[in-house]
């Protein structure tokens, strides 16, 4: 069944249930009413003896009796209490994005898991230039699920469908903007450094009073729990009355015995009313520092108690608009009804609803379960569902004949020229059945050539890995410094040669390991110890970090390094260069020894060694054979080529100056018998002979170096000097040069 151009607004209060029905006029911008309806509780809700349940339940039946509301919008209100509200200001961005933007501040702002609320937003105010929201703020507003079905059971049991659920503060605003504000000011109208003045409303219910704070454009509420049944229980607690003479004697002070008795009872509510108003203004004006207030407007059945609107405006210091009716709602049969008149401070909230669900309200959220939207949604296309899938089924059918047609032209048993389609595939399936089995043979003998192929690797890498030994061993003797004066095999007289000017190492032991990713080794103190022997400076030199452990004791995890981003090992790094190291599996090669190399001021000890073994170890080369045979071809590598890199001085004492070496030529001379006396002389010794002194002073410094090495066969090196030798590709200046003769 179609709905009408009706809305039905129903609040369904502490102490009664009250109800308006509006539609459009004519001219579709005047609202009429043309019903309405009030229906007290026998008790009020939050009475302790009160089944709230049962109570809205009679409620509703008593006015689902009195009208019909099956063609109608139905919209309902909540209490301001059950919900929450939040404000935010976006900062400028593209007005799409907003979506986003308030997704991620519901999860921020709403205190439970959006599974478990219903909630919705809308943009106040602020303008769009260019696709980007300026200026703009955002009212977010969310009730718990439960509660939510809990407010709308009464309407589900009695069968009437809702369309719309808001909080009864977002009703107020509606209906002021509307009613009282004509609509409110343009947004882009609006001077954010100097906004209008705000209207304060404070709807007055039983048990909570509703505090809007609302420019046209901006809004801010908050629910104060303080309402008129507090005057009543003051009153029944104070003067000791049942709760029914308590509310009589408050609805008619002014005609009790003492109505100054009366109101000195009820004076403390009134003074915590005022406190909580004025904390709540506080507040906002912390919050918003630009707002001015205006006037104040009071609504609800409540305000009738006397005093209350003066004391309220004495205390607050501020002007109260008197609203006695309506200003732009039509319709007299409604509107010049005595129970209405003497009501119409009540039926804020029904005219807020009226408008929202007329599309004529300012505010246009809905906290209705998404659920229902989409049911009725799905209900109401259902016919033309229907329709469409009768079409469908139509089409088709006729589809099928099209289709049947022409698979009978291919129908396996069909005859053309002497032939079936059967037959015919039967002989492709025969020639695929022969395919398959050629494909797998191929498989077969692929997999027995790739397995000959993988023992041959094997083959040839066990030559090329006792190939890669000598070679490493080979650059490492070539890294070692020599006299290249002196002939091979000739050891210098050390009266003619001291210990101490000749230029060589002696090496003690070689050392390996292997380590499946270098980075275990290259830690923090060896990358300082690299970076310490890229100098010959002393001092520098000797700025090293704590003692590097040995290759068999590296520690740490491998670190996640690109190998493509290693620097070649050799480079001189700037300073601040941060250097990665070696990357990969590879081996970490330790030498010991030590030297005689130590007199002098600079190239002695740990510099000699930087000086000459860490130098050639990364900047050296070795003439390596590249054809088996005694006649093969020979080439000359760079040590980096073979995959030796980052050498550091591990071990770097201070040289000992008292060393000494024996000469194992010495021979202790003969001593000379002693002379007269009968007790003779003891033997006196020989002086010694210079040239053949028992010992050589030779200053020893000793040392340990590492270096990592990750082998790299002969093959890999050739192709890679093919690659640096080839010819860079053609760029345009090339052909252009070219083109003009080679200019």
């Amino acid at each position: 069944m179609a709905k009408s151009d009706a809305v039905w607004g129903i609040d369904i209060g502490q102490c009664a249930l009250k109800a308006l029905r509006c539609r459009l006029g004519d001219d579709d911008e005047t609202v009429v009413a043309d019903a309405f309806d009030y229906i007290e509780y026998p008790k009020i809700l939050s009475q302790p003896e009160a089944n709230p349940d049962e109570l809205i339940r009679d409620a509703l039946n008593q006015f689902l009796e009195r009208n019909d509301v099956k063609r109608d919008k139905v919209a309902m209100s909540v209490s301001g209490q059950s919900g929450l509200s939040r404000f935010f200001k976006p900062p400028p961005v593209n007005a799409k994005m907003i979506p986003e933007i308030v997704k991620y501040e519901a999860r921020q702002q709403i205190p439970f898991a959006l599974e478990d609320v219903i909630w919705d937003y809308q943009q106040l105010g602020g303008t769009e230039v260019d696709g980007f929201a300026l200026e703009t703020e955002i009212g977010l507003f969310a009730m718990k699920r439960e509660q939510v079905f809990r407010a709308i059971r009464p309407f589900m049991e009695a069968e009437v469908e809702l369309d719309i659920v808001q909080l009864s503060p977002l009703c107020v605003y509606n209906f002021i903007v509307h009613d009282v504000l004509n609509g409110g000011p343009a947004a882009d109208e609006i001077d954010p450094e100097n906004p209008p003045p705000s209207l304060v409303i404070l709807s007055v219910g039983t048990e909570t009073t509703d505090l809007v704070v609302t420019n046209g454009i901006r809004l801010w509420q908050r629910s104060i729990p303080l309402g008129g049944n507090h005057f009543t229980k003051q009153l029944s607690k104070e003067l000791k009355l049942t709760y029914a003479k308590a509310e009589h004697l408050k609805r008619n002070a002014k005609q009790s015995e003492d109505p100054k008795t009366v109101f000195q009872v009820m004076r403390p509510i009134f003074n915590d009313m005022v406190s909580e108003i004025q904390r709540s203004l506080g507040y906002f004006r912390n919050i918003d520092k630009q707002a001015k207030f205006g006037h104040f407007v009071v609504l609800g059945n409540a305000i009738k108690l006397p005093g209350l609107r003066q004391y309220l405006e004495k205390n607050l210091g501020h002007e109260f608009l008197k609203l006695d009716e309506f200003n732009k709602l039509t319709g007299s049969s409604v509107i010049s009804a005595p129970s209405f008149k003497e009501n119409v401070l009540s039926y804020g909230v029904c005219y807020g609803l009226c408008l929202q669900g007329l599309g004529v309200g300012k505010l246009k959220t809905n906290l209705l379960p998404r659920e229902f939207l989409v049911e009725r949604m799905i209900r109401d296309k259902k016919p033309w569902s229907v329709a469409t899938v009768g079409a469908l089924m139509l089409a088709f059918a006729f589809n099928f004949f099209f289709y049947y047609s022409a698979w009978y032209q291919v129908n396996p048993v069909r005859t053309e020229e002497g032939h079936t389609w059967e037959a015919v595939d039967a002989q492709l399936k025969s020639v695929d059945q022969i395919s398959l089995e050629h494909i797998d043979k191929d498989a077969k003998q692929m997999e027995q050539w790739n397995h000959v192929k993988a023992l041959g690797d094997e083959l040839a890498n066990n030559y090329n890995r006792k190939l890669l030994w000598l070679e490493v061993m080979k650059a490492i003797n070539e890294a070692l410094p020599r006299d290249e004066t002196r002939p091979p095999g000739v050891i210098p007289d050390p009266n003619v040669v001291p210990f101490a000017q000749r230029p060589e190492l002696h090496i003690e032991y070689i050392e390996s390991m292997y380590f499946p990713e270098l980075q275990q080794w290259f830690t923090e103190p060896v990358r300082n110890r690299y970076l310490a022997g890229q100098t010959t400076d002393p001092d520098a030199a000797a700025a090293t970090a704590p003692a590097v452990p040995a290759a068999n004791g590296a520690e740490g995890d491998p670190a996640a390094v690109d190998p493509a981003a290693v620097p070649p090992d050799g480079s001189d790094p700037a300073a601040g260069t941060q250097v990665i190291g070696p990357a990969g599996p590879g081996w970490v090669i330790e030498m010991a020894g030590y030297h005689y190399h130590n007199v002098g001021t600079t190239n002695t000890g740990g510099n000699y060694v930087r000086n000459t073994l860490i130098k050639n170890l990364r900047e050296g080369k070795v003439a390596l054979p590249i054809e088996p045979g005694p006649g093969g071809r020979t080439e000359i590598f760079e040590l980096k080529e073979l995959g030796i890199g980052y050498p550091i001085l591990v071990h770097d004492p201070p040289p000992d100056d008292m060393y000494q070496i024996p000469n194992p030529y010495y021979t202790a001379p003969a001593a000379e018998a002693g002379a007269g006396g009968p007790l003779g002389r003891p033997a006196q010794p020989t002086a010694e002979d210079k040239n053949n002194p028992p010992f050589y002073k030779a200053p020893k410094h000793s040392f340990v170096v590492q270096f990592s090495w990750q082998p790299k066969p002969l093959s890999e090196r050739l192709e890679a000097r093919k690659k640096l030798q080839a010819p860079p590709p053609p760029t345009a200046d090339n052909v252009a040069v070219n083109e003009l003769g080679g200019m």
